[in-house]
């Protein structure tokens, strides 16, 4: 919601200041719908040029992802803490094997059922089965489940960015194809030099406003839009880098709480639940 009261903030000082020192709309209004065909058309055609069907689908899910802002809050991250906890718990009191039935069927497990945000969450679900199962089937060398974990992080972290590439590529090209819609407007022009000035003088405001339209568009929008979904993505993406500090911690040898307390360091400081929290939450853990 912050970006669509951002956007109309800039609006309101763009258009009212042209307002304020004696601007008219009519040049606008009448060039308006033109050279956002042309400019807006063409930076969808440019858009669906570089980019697949899966991907153009991504794009468009990002607009909704900003709109909806970040997916985790601190009660997620609590939950999610608290997951970890019981399974390491379980894997070093009873072994890595009393884990199968949990990591094979997450979708019946009591575990993830106690927590059905984490369980519909196959990111989350999918990396915290498959670390757990190769910790039973004794990969236990820490430093290579890190390793491993590490790339598969950055590879999802990278799919998940590729939106806010395609946002900034189009906020790039924004202006270019302004003066594009500019410079048909001057061609417009130059065949009616033969017209009063009053008349040409129209014509020449109108081109100006493929211009001024690429820029607001590239600067005011697309830009701005681009950099909130990466950085509502790179927030996300802490949130699965918790499931790796606690598993390489309980690899390590540490404790159940050493790990998750491992693990509640990397949340994002305004997210991250405090010590106590945490400490209560483990507490009050019960899983049938």
């Amino acid at each position: 919601m912050t970006s669509i009261a951002g956007f109309i903030f800039l609006l309101v000082m763009v258009f009212g200041g042209y307002m304020i020192a004696g601007g008219k709309f009519g040049i606008i209004m009448k060039a308006l719908p033109f050279e956002m065909m042309m400019i807006g058309g063409a930076a969808v055609g440019a858009f669906l040029m570089a980019n697949s069907m899966h991907d153009v689908k991504h794009t468009l899910g990002g607009f909704g992802k900003i709109l909806k802002g970040p997916r985790f809050k601190k009660p997620d991250y609590t939950d999610l803490l608290s997951l970890l906890y019981y399974f390491v718990r379980l894997a070093q009191t009873k072994g890595a094997m009393a884990l199968e039935p949990h990591i094979e069927k997450p979708e019946e497990s009591p575990a993830f059922g106690k927590f059905p945000k984490i369980q519909k969450d196959h990111h989350a679900t999918d990396l915290i089965c498959d670390y757990l199962r190769m910790v039973g089937m004794n990969a236990d060398d820490p430093h290579q489940i890190e390793d491993v974990m590490a790339r598969e992080l950055k590879k999802l972290k990278e799919e998940e960015l590729h939106p806010s590439h395609a946002m900034q590529n189009i906020a790039d090209a924004l202006p270019a194809l302004g003066i594009v819609a500019a410079v048909l407007g001057v061609i417009k022009t130059m065949a009616s030099i033969d017209q009063p000035p009053a008349v040409l003088g129209g014509m020449i405001g109108g081109a100006l406003v493929g211009t001024f339209l690429g820029v607001l568009l590239a600067y005011g929008l697309m830009g701005p839009l681009a950099a909130r979904l990466k950085a509502i993505v790179e927030e996300e993406a802490l949130y699965y880098e918790v499931i790796r500090a606690v598993v390489v911690a309980h690899l390590h040898g540490n404790a159940p709480q050493v790990s998750v307390e491992t693990g509640r360091k990397v949340a994002p400081s305004f997210l991250m639940p405090s010590f106590a929290e945490t400490e209560t939450a483990l507490q009050e853990l019960s899983i049938a």
